[in-house]
């Protein structure tokens, strides 16, 4: 079964998430666990708890369903040890609220190098980043999301993510999240059929399709490899249709949240349907 649906404002209250949610016709959602742009927030309260979860349960959106996404300020692989354990503090948090929510997942991208140390160190800092969270934490995975490269950002590479997961001590609380506008920014193409198969059996003979827990799906305003994180809406990028249509079809990726965080959030209803509508036609899906 797929889950779809969009990355929803959580303005007005954390309640309003699901009601915009079935306004789409969603069957999954993300969302920010608090301001993103800010550090720190106030806790959540018992009152904010209970009326998300029942919500949740009225609407039928299980926790498999559901890929929060952090804030954009935190960097785990942060070269300044000061502004690290900022950051470490905060995703520690976000990973608490998740948990108070009764949510399993937990997106977020991995960090930055910032010209002052090397990418490999700053996988490494990344890595331990999510030991200690998830050593002061409990339930929740943290799901490491694909970068498209842009400045000094890491985790544009599967062998990135590979490695940061090479290092977790509990593979059981890591995954990934892969969003394909970042994915066709850092060099995988998406274009063909046969360019999406060549592009996931790297994921898996790299990563494993074990720990892809969720997608991002997009369409790219810049060219293959460009380095450039600009989104579009789906078939008005320089992706196209085709490989929407072939992952929405693919039984690989049933059962996880697949999320839309296209630039035109008035037609993300009209970009649900036409992806529940791609199941209809017969094509030959790849298994592993």
């Amino acid at each position: 079964m797929n889950y779809i649906g969009a990355h929803i404002s959580s303005s007005g209250g954390l309640e309003k998430i699901i009601l915009r949610a079935v306004q789409i016709k969603a069957t999954a959602f993300s969302f920010f666990t608090k301001n993103q742009r800010q550090w720190f927030s106030p806790p959540l309260v018992q009152k904010t708890i209970d009326c998300f979860k029942d919500l949740c349960i009225k609407h039928a959106f299980t926790p498999q369903q559901i890929l929060p996404h952090s804030s954009y300020l935190i960097n785990l692989g942060h070269p300044i040890d000061e502004l690290l354990e900022k950051s470490r503090t905060s995703f520690i948090d976000e990973m608490i609220r998740c948990n108070q929510l009764g949510l399993i997942l937990l997106n977020f991208h991995p960090g930055s190098h910032l010209n002052k140390i090397t990418e490999g160190s700053c996988l490494l800092r990344i890595a331990k980043s999510i030991n200690i969270a998830l050593e002061k934490t409990k339930n929740v995975i943290a799901v490491i999301e694909n970068t498209a490269g842009q400045g000094t950002n890491v985790g544009y590479c599967f062998e990135h993510l590979s490695q940061i997961i090479e290092n977790v001590h509990d593979k059981s609380r890591v995954g990934v999240c892969i969003d394909t506008c970042h994915l066709f920014a850092s060099g995988y193409d998406l274009r063909t059929e046969q360019d999406c198969k060549n592009t996931f059996e790297k994921f898996n003979n790299l990563i494993g399709l074990k720990y892809l827990r969720g997608i991002h799906l997009n369409d790219s305003k810049r060219k293959l490899n460009s380095r450039i994180d600009r989104h579009e809406s789906l078939g008005l990028g320089e992706i196209g249709k085709l490989a929407f249509r072939w992952i929405i079809r693919n039984k690989n990726f049933y059962n996880i949240p697949i999320i839309l965080e296209t630039v035109n959030p008035k037609i993300w209803k009209e970009e649900i349907h036409w992806l529940r509508s791609q199941k209809k036609y017969n094509q030959k899906i790849f298994l592993y």
